[in-house]
């Protein structure tokens, strides 16, 4: 692995979600010093949106699904990051987060992050009962599950993680976060 850079970085994860993929794209754009975790299922969702995974920040380090011990947790034990975005997470990998699961690079970087006392922030992709949702060609109406809102709200009570409904409030959560990091 590289060297630690000279001040933490923020890492942002994405899951395999077309649910605000396009609002959390556009942010990823307008940051500096982030680096970004996709899923298997994030990176193929991201392609299947049109998009290519490595240009959303040219400036980003990436790292991909591919291994199964997941080594670039060890950089939240190294200290070069400051905070986790997860977003858009879908209601599977809250779940997993919820459940403790880390059997994929997001969950085990949350896991990892929380152990390193990082603060997270998720933005779930299940948060009302009836949703707009777009898929790469039309735009459907889904229904979450009791279980999915459930896991929603009970991630909300995990320290350090702070899960917002939409992308409005994401970058709220997040400029927040950037304030105190570097005040």
């Amino acid at each position: 692995m590289s060297l630690p850079p000279e001040k933490p970085r923020l890492a942002w994860a994405v899951s395999g979600s077309g649910h605000y993929l396009e609002e959390c794209l556009d942010i990823v754009r307008e940051l500096e010093d982030v680096d970004l975790f996709y899923s298997r299922a994030g990176e193929e969702v991201i392609r299947m949106y049109g998009h290519d995974p490595k240009a959303i920040n040219p400036d980003s380090r990436i790292y991909r699904d591919r291994a199964a011990s997941s080594p670039p947790v060890g950089l939240f034990y190294r200290g070069d990051y400051h905070t986790l975005v997860v977003a858009p997470a879908t209601s599977n990998t809250v779940a997993k987060m919820v459940l403790g699961l880390s059997d994929t690079l997001i969950t085990n970087v949350y896991a990892q992050a929380g152990k390193c006392r990082i603060p997270s922030i998720v933005l779930a992709c299940d948060t009302e009962p009836e949703m707009d949702t777009p898929a790469p060609d039309r735009v459907v109406k889904v229904w979450p599950r009791a279980v999915d809102l459930e896991h929603t709200r009970k991630l909300r009570t995990y320290e350090p993680t702070t899960v917002v409904e939409n992308p409005e409030r994401l970058l709220a959560a997040l400029r927040l976060r950037l304030d105190e990091v570097n005040n």
